[in-house]
């Protein structure tokens, strides 16, 4: 579906049911994803997901007229080396399939993306959810951290 053409309500209906349907396939299974919760009145979702570097990985979904957004805070506002900071994220937006790196609220740092709504499936949001924004954030927290707060985060032993 071209972005300029919107979405019908039917069509943001059925991108509502395949989530629904993900998350509590994804929940009965017991594995990364902790909690979903859908917020019907503003077509938010939010998810929570076990992480290893970062405890909880938490995403937001929102179905708009035409896509659906998402997006992960990857961490606060550097404090110290934030050029430096910057750079790195920078850098790894080029490793990045279909996501990006962006400053959101307070210069909070964030990982977002969005699809068409014609486009969500369940494979789909197994790649942006369990896929993508997990192993994204994972291997990016522990050196973003280790720069924007040098002396003040050090990274835990792996579990």
């Amino acid at each position: 579906m071209p972005l300029a053409e919107i979405a019908t309500p039917d069509e943001r209906a059925a991108c509502d049911a395949v989530i629904a349907a993900w998350a509590e396939a994804r929940l009965a299974e017991g594995g990364a994803l902790l909690a979903a919760d859908h917020q019907a009145d503003s077509g938010r979702w939010h998810f929570r997901f076990r992480g290893d570097e970062k405890d909880v990985v938490t995403v937001w979904l929102a179905v708009r007229q035409r896509t659906l957004h998402h997006e992960a805070q990857l961490m606060p506002a550097p404090e110290v080396n934030i050029a430096e900071t910057y750079e790195y994220l920078l850098r790894r937006n080029a490793d990045l399939h279909q996501m990006r790196f962006a400053l959101g609220p307070e210069n909070a740092v964030y990982l977002v993306g969005e699809l068409p709504v014609a486009a969500v499936t369940e494979p789909e949001l197994d790649r942006i959810l369990g896929g993508s924004h997990l192993s994204y954030v994972d291997d990016t927290f522990p050196t973003a951290m280790t720069i924007g707060y040098a002396g003040r985060y050090s990274r835990r032993p792996r579990r």
